[in-house]
């Protein structure tokens, strides 16, 4: 039997402010634990602070709840691993933000809280300071998502040169055209995005990332670099080093927060690895791209980043989408073996066109309107159609050219 106590830490809040503060849940088989981080929570202003002490039972802290926190502090036990396997097993819908400390120092351990959805782990004994700036972080995060429908696409290489920025920018373009979108440039050293789109950047993203405390949507918008009304860029400016240490995790939440807030889509460009920017991108993608080629390079790279997505940053199959680029039928590495190397079942196709691709690279000037009638350029307009939720425009012309011909005589 689940043995809980819940006590809150706002009791004179009235039934009308209760329904503006966020609800915190903090969950723990230890007493002491409990009440030293109830304490601390009490601390962060308009959030309800609620405690469960877990004595035997059932090792899901959500167990049971007809009302599911808006956030979740779990203070692991010795069954670390039968507490997060709990919280796996239940839908992603389900699993409100965790935070968790307590006895976990194996890398095991870290790799399910991150499966689990942890935004953080704080090390014991945990000190005040950090857990109300990890606390505060989250209800920022909060705020942020729930006033804005913007969605977030990244684009990574399984290996080098696949095609990554070229699908980013172009993809960007196209989603340009049905709202308002921020094409972002997160290789730090080699960003090329710029180049692409033939803008010349007077603000870089290291700018942005180190006044980004301080900064709204109208600044964010006047940092950027204007490819047109609708899609802005910001990356790099040439002669400018900057190394991921300069760059501190809760600097690149912030801005990823804000430009979801001030954009109806942010288009990622990441480099081909996994860092804490990296990580922390791949994590809150609504759509994750691979883009691999057909060579067993490629594929031997792509299988390893696709098992480190699903397995280390816990990226589900359902937010990831591989496109092979330069597709040739007639190649010694087909489809099938692609699919089945990277448990892939639907696989997205860029046709091989590299003297538009080259053409279009070298003007500065997107696909979309280099070659619009292009058969990569249909590729890329099917993507984007599928990001937006529309019909296959090819499909349609298909069936009225069907038609044509049929009543033709």
């Amino acid at each position: 039997m689940l043995k809980s106590r819940e006590t809150s830490a706002v009791p004179s809040i009235s039934r009308g402010t209760a329904k503006q503060d966020l609800r915190l849940l903090i969950s723990s088989r230890d007493a002491a634990a409990l009440q030293h981080l109830e304490n601390i929570s009490q601390h962060l202003p308009r959030l309800q602070v609620s405690t469960r002490l877990v004595s035997n039972g059932h090792t899901d802290p959500l167990y049971g709840l007809e009302q599911l926190p808006d956030f979740l502090l779990l203070r692991v036990s010795h069954l670390w691993r039968e507490e997060l396997a709990a919280l796996l097993q239940r839908p992603v819908q389900e699993r409100p933000p965790l935070l968790v400390c307590g006895p976990l120092e194996e890398r095991e351990g870290i790799r399910l809280a991150m499966q689990a959805g942890a935004r953080d782990f704080l090390p014991e004994p945990v000190a005040a300071e950090e857990l109300l700036a990890a606390l505060a972080r989250m209800v920022a995060e909060t705020h942020s998502s729930s006033s804005t429908s913007g969605k977030m696409v990244a684009v990574i290489n399984a290996k080098g040169g696949s095609g990554a920025t070229l699908l980013a920018c172009n993809l960007a373009h196209q989603l340009s055209l049905a709202g308002d979108t921020l094409l972002l440039d997160l290789d730090l050293q080699f960003g090329s995005v710029a180049h692409y789109l033939d803008v010349l950047p007077s603000h870089s993203h290291v700018e942005v990332l180190q006044q980004i405390d301080g900064m709204d949507s109208v600044a964010l918008r006047g940092f950027c670099s204007h490819f047109s009304p609708t899609l802005h860029v910001l990356g790099g400016r040439e002669n400018e080093l900057c190394l991921p240490m300069d760059v501190r995790h809760e600097q690149l939440e912030a801005l990823l927060h804000l430009a979801r807030s001030s954009y109806d889509w942010v288009v990622v460009d990441l480099p081909r690895q996994i860092d804490h920017l990296t990580g922390i991108t791949l994590e809150q993608a609504d759509r994750v791209y691979i883009v691999v080629q057909q060579s067993l390079s490629h594929l031997k790279d792509a299988g390893r980043l696709a098992r480190i997505l699903r397995d280390d940053l816990g990226v589900q199959n359902n937010r990831l989408q591989v496109v092979v680029n330069r597709y040739n039928k007639a190649a010694p590495i087909t489809l099938a073996d692609i699919s089945t190397a990277l448990q892939c079942s639907e696989l997205q196709k860029l046709p091989n066109d590299f003297a538009v691709v080259s053409q279009s690279q070298n003007t500065g000037v997107p696909l979309g309107l280099q070659a619009p009638r292009a058969p990569i350029t249909q590729a890329l307009q099917e993507l984007s159609n599928d990001l937006l939720g529309k019909p296959v425009s090819c499909e349609q012309g298909l069936l009225k050219r069907a038609f044509g011909s049929f009543f033709k005589g």
